[in-house]
């Protein structure tokens, strides 16, 4: 967040590109960009699409920018960019509104000049456009979730063997909360039932503890442990898994939630985050769990219950976030920002 914009500064300048629009994201620093760039730049509107931000996105303890009190700075990169963008936008209703809520604390930390009225000017110009998904692609992995190649690389698999299968496909971080997903199926084994666990998911350098631990701890249960080979192999294993108890303290989108959902995995949600903006409200009841203690209950019934779970699929919930549905829209939100900026408003 620091370099980035030095480096595509310099690349925008040497490729001879002239834009409609640019579009950045929140990882930019948009002002620094804006200002190498500006001899090419300041005749072109701008907009930036907040995937996350530093304002709200929980730091470990551990990290190296807490621990040398650079987090803060992040923060400000992603306000300034904002402030500079003829238009802000946020993958989700949540996101945005955390966002703008948490500027008003995060301004106010400021000796002086604190630019409070700064917060409703980037309000005016935030609008939320969803993540859009490539869905479709996961259609023609269904089929073959039973072919002797898939059987071949994955010996456990359940498909002939039926236990319940329960799924984790997150990145494999703190802010996921897997300790929360790992003990609660270590109660439920403990309580003697049989299940079978895939865990899926991104792992980088540095891998949390919970993860190795429940490894150790929960052994055959686990059919499959760590990245797939290919995005076919991680589809089949979505087509196949049954129930997907989410634990995360951060998600403004959830895309990986929206993916198992597409292929009928039911999910047990906590009523927090952007989850309960993805399922309609007449839904919750029977999706979401309020504590700990209720996830447990509600994911030691499912599991005795597996066979039921496919007849309240939400696809059709996922279906809304196809492409198909979103790349209209934001065209039509480009072709604003286009429009607008022609007769010299913002």
């Amino acid at each position: 967040m620091h370099g980035g914009a030095v480096t595509l500064a310099r690349k925008f300048l040497t490729a001879g590109l002239k834009p409609d629009l640019l579009l950045a994201t929140d990882m930019l620093d948009l002002t620094t960009f804006l200002a190498l760039t500006k001899e090419k730049t300041a005749s072109i509107p701008t907009a930036v699409y907040f995937h996350e931000n530093q304002l709200t996105y929980p730091w470990s303890v551990e990290d190296r920018d807490v621990i040398h009190k650079r987090d803060k700075h992040y923060g400000f990169i992603n306000y300034v960019s904002a402030l500079s963008a003829d238009a802000v936008f946020f993958n989700s209703r949540y996101h945005m509104q955390s966002f703008l809520s948490e500027l008003l604390g995060f301004l106010k930390h400021f000796p002086d000049n604190q630019e409070l009225d700064s917060i409703e000017y980037i309000r005016s110009k935030s609008s939320v456009l969803p993540l859009g998904l490539d869905l479709g692609l996961l259609d023609k992995y269904k089929q073959h979730i039973d072919s002797p190649e898939f059987l071949d690389r994955n010996p456990n698999s359940t498909i002939h063997n039926r236990k319940p299968l329960i799924l984790w496909n997150h990145r494999w971080e703190y802010d996921k909360n897997p300790g929360d997903f790992f003990r609660a199926l270590m109660i439920l084994a403990n309580r003697g039932l049989d299940f079978k666990i895939v865990v899926l998911g991104e792992s980088f350098s540095q891998k949390p503890k919970e993860f190795l631990l429940a490894r150790q701890k929960l052994g055959k249960r686990i059919v499959q442990f760590g990245y797939g080979k290919d995005f076919a192999e991680y589809a089949q294993w979505l087509w196949q898994a049954d129930i997907l108890p989410v634990t995360s303290n951060q998600d403004f989108f959830g895309a990986s939630v929206v993916e198992a959902l597409y292929c009928d995995c039911f999910p047990l949600l906590p009523k927090r985050l952007v989850y309960p903006e993805l399922i309609p409200d007449e839904l919750h009841s029977k999706y979401f769990y309020n504590d700990f203690n209720d996830l447990v209950n509600r994911l030691e019934k499912a599991i005795e219950d597996v066979d039921a779970l496919k007849e309240h699929s939400l696809r059709w919930v996922a279906k809304e976030l196809c492409w198909s549905i979103w790349a209209p829209k934001y065209d039509a939100q480009f072709q604003k920002i286009l429009k607008m900026h022609r007769h010299g408003s913002h």
